[in-house]
């Protein structure tokens, strides 16, 4: 074992946290993930960036906290976009940590709040993109659609139970 490895043991092994979080989700998904929240702090930044050049302290308020968003998906999406910052990599890693349905209630979260403070178009056109990542990784929590074999059986099951529920009523009555 070097000396590195023994400075920093979490860095010498995977985890299996980290694997087991991207079990249900492709690689393609990931990626696509990943882009739409890139596109969507980019959004966020122009956004806000166009918001705060106004007098109305909502839109002001709203525009900053949209380029916080904007901020805060390239630090979770795109570390290397903030390869100055020395906690990036970490805060990624921690990131990555987490269930899809928490990144999807953060992100979403995230989006709405400025929308709340100031709607308007620009706030609504900005966050659209950062919502939309939340969305996809909400969708990647649900998990693969079954089968049609499954639901094939599950039907024929309900329906057979519905058929033996009304002919025993119709005996009942006669």
């Amino acid at each position: 074992m070097s000396s590195q490895d023994e400075q920093f043991p979490a860095a010498a092994a995977p985890e299996p946290a980290a694997a087991s979080a991207d079990e249900g989700m492709t690689w393609w998904y990931r990626w696509l993930c990943r882009i739409a929240g890139v596109i969507g702090g980019v959004s966020c930044a122009c956004a806000g960036l166009w918001n705060c050049v106004t007098i109305n302290p909502l839109n002001i308020a709203a525009g900053v906290w949209m380029m916080l968003n904007a901020f805060v998906l390239f630090l979770c999406e795109a570390p290397f976009c903030c390869q100055f910052i020395e906690f990036a990599n970490a805060v990624s890693a921690r990131a990555d940590r987490l269930r899809a349905w928490q990144k999807a209630a953060f992100y979403c979260g995230m989006a709405v709040f400025p929308v709340m403070l100031s709607l308007t178009l620009t706030t609504l056109f900005g966050n659209a993109v950062a919502f939309a990542t939340g969305v996809l990784y909400g969708l990647s929590a649900l998990g693969k659609k079954g089968d049609a074999i499954s639901y094939a059986r599950i039907h024929q099951q309900q329906k057979q139970m519905d058929e033996e529920k009304l002919t025993g009523s119709l005996e009942g009555q006669a």
